[in-house]
């Protein structure tokens, strides 16, 4: 137990109240400025200068790491006392080694240290989160799990783990649960567990990019027996190395339950591991997070209050489709209406909405469940995606009997989804007469607004962008400046944090009607809807631009990607 000597130096014997002392100073040591403040009831940042003017220790809110100084200390001792050697006022001082930490040192601490280095110890007080950051990147996530004595670890196989409850103190245990926890902290929705030559890469995939994990040098060494506890979280049969397997993971994180699908093929090197993180209780979006305008939304809105009809989100995979989905459910769901929705898999829960999880394995595919709930009385009906000629045909049908269908395809544009569900073999008088509302759709990143700068404009690259998105070169004109991407701690150095939609919004009319009727082509479609007031995703993503929502280097990124 932690000695009250310790609180009484940091002032908290003020509280007369012992046991609150005791609290902080049991806690972990990156939890107790936290609650240090929130016993003192003052915000993070005043607690932070108040213990570091107690400690009499420097407090340095952006520290650098010393990356020299990195190899002196074991990764466990860094993530045990979360602190990190970084770089001092003299740099070339090499008898003095600074230390950031998150909590001022206690004796047994600066013994433990003293005794890895001959050099004196300088330590400065600095942010939680900051802290963990240059771990993170110098150390490599989940470092201080896998360090652990050769005893422990040197017979942990395939076959030493037990099949149903791996002991819950084993390094590989932490190390995949700290992943697991840093992707849910980065925002990730996947995580890849990839073996290749020499190593086993982990990478996250954040904002619809892939980012490279930082991991321990010695990763290579336990790659069967983290592979092989994954698949035991899944389910998964792990003695079988030949074949695909499909699993899942109810993994709690704080107040919440993450659900995980698991999928892994056999790779020339190893398994591949892939994770797909769905938060069922995470936030909801509405449309003007989404990235909506006000006309935008008034176009939807206005097609919500339909009774009938079906309306289409298009995209790639990825694309936030069934987010879109779940906020046009939102924003309709009443007492008055029975929502049922099919999905795969379910994604958001929504309170007061019937939501079922298709299983193709014992026969419940999307066409099939779609039969069933036709006959629950719904007014709303939401298909998670139309794959085949059968469930499009019961979705039109269903449109044209006095329900409001939802549902996704996977197009490149508005128009496409048109002449993809002819093509399913639907009649173009069915299409023509049940389509109410078509929405393409593309996710791009959201400028970081800490570090986000103005810019000068280089004219002929932009003039050259312009061409690429099919806008004319006037859109450019008396335009000296636009947001650039800098980097900062808040968005980890790559200067945008968080994604914004575009959107193609296409509502057909009398003009499309004897166009779709006609089996008209998509770029005759295209041509027609544009004619008749249809904003493009390339026009949606340079109106994003100009609102400083995201750059033009991201906008062609995506959209040319799709094209």
């Amino acid at each position: 137990m932690a000695s009250l000597s310790a609180a009484t130096s940091l002032g908290l014997s003020d509280w007369n109240q012992p046991e609150l002392a005791q609290q902080v100073l049991e806690a972990p040591r990156a939890e107790r400025l936290a609650i240090y403040a929130r016993l003192k009831n003052i915000d993070v940042n005043a607690a932070s200068l108040e213990v570091a003017q107690l400690a009499r220790l420097p407090l340095t809110p952006e520290p650098k790491a010393d990356t020299a100084a990195i190899s002196l200390l074991p990764s466990r001792l860094i993530n045990d006392y979360q602190i990190v050697p970084m770089l001092g006022p003299d740099v070339a001082d090499a008898s003095q080694l600074h230390l950031a930490t998150v909590w001022p040192p206690d004796l047994e601490m600066q013994d433990w240290v003293s005794t890895l280095t001959p050099r004196r110890l300088c330590w400065h007080l600095a942010p939680v989160d900051r802290v963990r950051q240059l771990i993170i990147e110098n150390y490599g996530v989940g470092s201080g799990s896998l360090e652990e004595s050769d005893d422990t670890l040197a017979g942990l196989t395939v076959e030493s783990i037990p099949g149903q409850e791996a002991d819950a103190d084993a390094a590989v245990v932490r190390f995949v649960s700290d992943v697991i926890a840093q992707a849910i902290e980065d925002g990730a929705t996947d995580i890849h567990f990839e073996p290749q030559e020499g190593q086993l890469r982990i990478r996250y995939r954040v904002d619809g990019l892939l980012v490279l994990v930082p991991v321990p040098d010695n990763l290579l060494r336990f790659q069967d027996a983290i592979i092989s506890r994954l698949k035991i979280m899944a389910r998964l049969n792990i003695s079988e190395k030949r074949l695909p397997q499909d699993g899942r993971i109810s993994f709690k994180t704080g107040g919440s339950t993450l659900d995980i699908r698991v999928s892994t093929i056999p790779t020339i090197h190893a398994e591949s591991v892939s994770l797909r993180l769905l938060n069922q209780r995470r936030e909801a979006y509405t449309m003007e997070r989404l990235g909506m305008g006000a006309d935008e939304q008034a176009q939807v809105k206005n097609v919500l209050e339909s009774p009938h009809g079906i309306i289409l989100v298009t995209g790639p995979t990825g694309s936030g489709k069934s987010t879109s989905l779940n906020a046009f459910l939102r924003e309709i769901n009443s007492t008055d209406l029975r929502i049922v929705t099919v999905e795969d898999p379910i994604e958001y829960e929504v309170p007061g909405v019937n939501q079922m999880q298709v299983r193709p394995d014992i026969g419940l595919t999307f066409a099939s469940a779609l039969r069933h709930v036709l006959r629950q009385d719904p007014d709303v009906i939401m298909v998670g995606e139309i794959r085949d000629r059968e469930t499009a045909d019961i979705a039109i049908r269903a449109s044209l009997t006095g329900h409001l269908v939802f549902s996704t395809l996977h197009t490149n544009d508005a128009p496409g989804a048109i002449t993809r569900l002819i093509d399913m073999g639907i009649e173009p008088f069915l299409v023509a007469s049940a389509l109410q509302l078509v929405i393409a759709q593309r996710l791009v990143r959201r400028l970081c607004p800490e570090c986000a700068r103005p810019t000068a404009i280089n004219p002929v690259q932009l003039r050259d962008s312009l061409a690429i998105l099919g806008l004319d070169n006037s859109a450019g004109d008396n335009l000296k400046t636009l947001l650039h991407p800098v980097g900062c701690d808040r968005c980890r150095g790559t200067g945008y944090r968080g994604r914004i939609g575009l959107f193609e919004i296409l509502k057909p009319g009398e003009e499309l009607h004897d166009l779709v009727v006609r089996r008209e082509s998509t770029r005759t479609l295209a041509k027609c809807a544009r004619s008749l007031g249809m904003r493009s995703l390339q026009q949606s993503g340079w109106e994003k631009i100009l609102a400083g929502h995201t750059t033009l280097d991201e906008v062609l990124r995506v959209i040319t990607a799709t094209e």
